[in-house]
């Protein structure tokens, strides 16, 4: 966890923003010694909203195999992806 202060934040924001780039993560910004902000990268920030999307359909389509949705076999969803790459050429 990288945790820096507001008055490094405010002096010397270039180094904060190469450190968030170099190092793909959150930087913590503390105001009077408590945690006030989060600054990251725009592509760390891009990767942390693909995941959260990602587990967020991943989520909705346990619910709805779990509610006993109709599934299809991995074999089934192979040969239904290759008849639409097919169809698309």
């Amino acid at each position: 966890m990288i945790i820096k202060s507001s008055t490094t934040l405010r002096n010397d924001y270039h180094a904060i923003s190469k450190l968030a780039h170099e190092k793909s993560e959150p930087v913590y910004i503390t105001l009077n010694g408590e945690g006030d902000l989060v600054v990251m990268s725009i592509e760390a920030f891009e990767r942390r909203e693909a995941m959260l999307d990602l587990r967020e359909k991943l989520l909705y389509a346990e619910q709805q195999r779990l509610a006993g949705e109709p599934t299809i076999s991995l074999d089934e969803a192979q040969k239904r992806l290759k008849e639409r790459i097919n169809g698309q050429m």
